[in-house]
């Protein structure tokens, strides 16, 4: 960040009524920031590894217990009116922010802005935001929010324009890690309902909107992909009575099970479910599906409604080479025996382009040891005992009770380096197929590990180190051959994700490990009073990384200014009525 430009102190702005005071900062300080500012979380971080993976488990495992959503009956039922002055209607749709400051403050500032031309068309801010889940990572807790998201976009947008924008949030399995106790404290409560200069809206953690012209947008939270509960259901039953054969309706929700699906055929289930039997029944369109956590733009084009993946709002870049070209969607292997017509779906558009994607892929050599130095620490530490394993078979001595102590037996660290390859090569969720081609990968992947090991150990006994007198040997390996082990194991590592990704194996892991932070998107929808709908898809090539205050201190400008901020259209509007 930069301190140049720094504006002269001012009196703070009087604030409006409901509005917590808002004092512009005058430095990049965190104090004066109300919030630190966080980078990207690294994703192979070996804490945060097993803290997401226990995460994961115990939601997995506890996740009925701790939902929340049984509870939300007593809250309010409303649905929400969006309608500008003119009889249409500006919306937003951003979702997978809450990462990197960088990232997430570029798109935080091109959301805040009055007006944003891209590609030569004008583009007033949007009088409606919403927020299509995972608003926060790794996990979510009240620091991680104020730091990693409600702080960026106060920093955006600090009060409310004359319009009031309000927000809506659809929450993720990030929001979920908590029980949704977070989440709800922060888009669903009585008072002080602003986020930054939104303020929030929604009254549980799903919603209804009703639209001009007919259109209506349902926000819908599935527990990360386990089913719709009672009280959601019954919520949108009333919401369906509103509803006419003339109806156009936006369902968002957390995942794109149409894509999922071709991995995992029930993914697709519970939507599919809430579409036949709370929407079709009214004679209402669907025609649009749109969602976040695949941290890409995706467009799929089907014969009545656009299946839509843009979860572009600051997360780690996720590759868009391995789309399938065609879906089926309900998939035909689904077990739900009442499922709606399966009908095929044609990839239409992608950000960024697949050579682009494709060409990302190799950065994993270079970004996965320095983006990840606890992982490439780690790496160094088990190939290390393994070496001490090997040389002590291959010595075939012991010279003291120390050493035999201190050596791992070399069938436990086979074991453990085989296994952890093996299951490392995982499908995309939990749920998903575990195909020959991912037990190959991973067996190779550890027998390539091994290869190694006897490689590293081979040379070590051949330089003078394994000589000195205990414990000078041990010393000696922690020193050198632990860090230059780590670090070529690490390359290792990358060339395995860059040849598994090839095969649609661990394609997650080969873009999380980089940490990408280009390549970001949102949607700008644009409701015109006769039923027209216009899409624009905007993408963000380069986030900034140099800031500066805002010379400008009024009180709705942002605090911070980037110094090259450049959007484009992901592709041309796509136009729905």
């Amino acid at each position: 960040m930069s301190d140049d430009h720094v504006p002269p102190r001012q009196p703070d702005p009087e604030t409006r009524p409901g509005e917590r005071a808002t004092r512009r900062p005058h430095s990049l300080d965190p104090l004066e920031l109300g919030f630190t500012p966080r980078r990207p979380v690294p994703w192979l971080a070996p804490l945060l590894l097993i803290s997401t993976g226990l995460r994961t488990l115990l939601a997995m495992l506890f996740g009925a217990y701790l939902d929340k959503r049984e509870l939300q009956n007593a809250f309010g039922d409303d649905t929400f009116r969006q309608v500008g002055p003119d009889g249409g209607l500006w919306l937003d749709y951003v979702a997978d922010l809450g990462d990197g400051f960088d990232a997430t403050y570029s798109i935080a500032y091109l959301l805040a802005q009055p007006e944003l031309t891209v590609d030569g068309h004008r583009l007033p801010r949007a009088q409606t935001l919403v927020m299509g889940g995972d608003q926060v990572y790794p996990s979510a807790g009240y620091e991680a929010y104020e730091d990693r998201s409600k702080g960026p976009y106060q920093a955006a947008l600090p009060v409310a324009p004359p319009e009031r924008p309000t927000l809506f949030a659809v929450p993720g399995n990030h929001d979920w890690y908590d029980g949704l106790t977070a989440f709800l404290r922060l888009f669903v409560r009585s008072r002080d309902r602003h986020f930054g200069g939104w303020g929030t809206g929604q009254s549980r953690s799903y919603f209804a909107i009703e639209l001009p012209a007919g259109w209506w947008l349902l926000g819908l939270d599935d527990q990360s992909g386990s089913y719709l509960d009672d009280p959601q259901l019954t919520y949108f039953d009333e919401v369906a009575r509103k509803l006419t054969p003339r109806s156009r309706v936006i369902v968002a929700v957390p995942a794109p099970t149409w894509v999922k699906a071709a991995d995992h055929p029930n993914a697709y289930d519970s939507v599919d479910y809430f579409i036949r039997t709370i929407v079709a029944p009214t004679g209402a369109q669907v025609r649009l599906l749109v969602s976040g956590d695949l941290h890409h733009y995706a467009r799929y084009a089907g014969p009545e409604r656009q299946l839509v993946t843009c979860g572009g709002g600051g997360a780690y870049l996720y590759p868009t080479h391995k789309l399938p070209e065609k879906l089926e969607v309900p998939p035909r292997d689904t077990l739900t025996r009442r499922a709606s017509r399966t009908r095929e779906y044609e990839l239409a558009a992608r950000y960024p382009e697949k050579a682009r994607s494709r060409r990302y892929g190799w950065g994993i050599f270079g970004r996965l040891p320095f983006r990840n130095p606890g992982f490439t620490t780690l790496l160094g530490t088990l190939h290390t005992l393994l070496m001490l394993a090997m040389a002590g078979v291959a010595a075939q001595r012991a010279d003291s009770t120390a050493q035999r102590l201190f050596s791992v037996p070399l069938v436990a660290m086979l074991v453990v380096t085989l296994l952890g390859a093996a299951f490392f090569a995982k499908p995309p969720n939990a749920g998903g197929k575990r195909h020959a081609r991912h037990w190959i990968l991973g067996v190779a992947h550890g027998v390539a590990h091994v290869a190694l090991a006897a490689g590293g150990t081979w040379l070590w006994l051949h330089l003078p180190f394994y000589e000195w007198p205990w414990p000078l040997p041990a010393v000696a390996a922690v020193v050198l051959y632990g860090p230059v082990s780590g670090l070529v194991a690490s390359q290792l590592v990358a060339l395995y994700l860059l040849v598994a990704g090839a095969f649609g194996v661990n394609l997650n892991e080969l873009f999380a490990a980089q940490g990408i932070e280009d390549s970001k998107a949102f949607l700008r929808f644009r409701f015109d009073p006769d039923g027209t709908l216009t899409i624009y898809p905007i993408a963000l090539d380069e986030v900034s990384h140099a800031w500066r205050l805002n010379s400008d201190d009024s009180p709705t400008a942002s605090w911070l200014t980037p110094k090259t901020p450049d959007p484009r259209l992901a592709e041309p509007p796509i136009t729905l009525r």
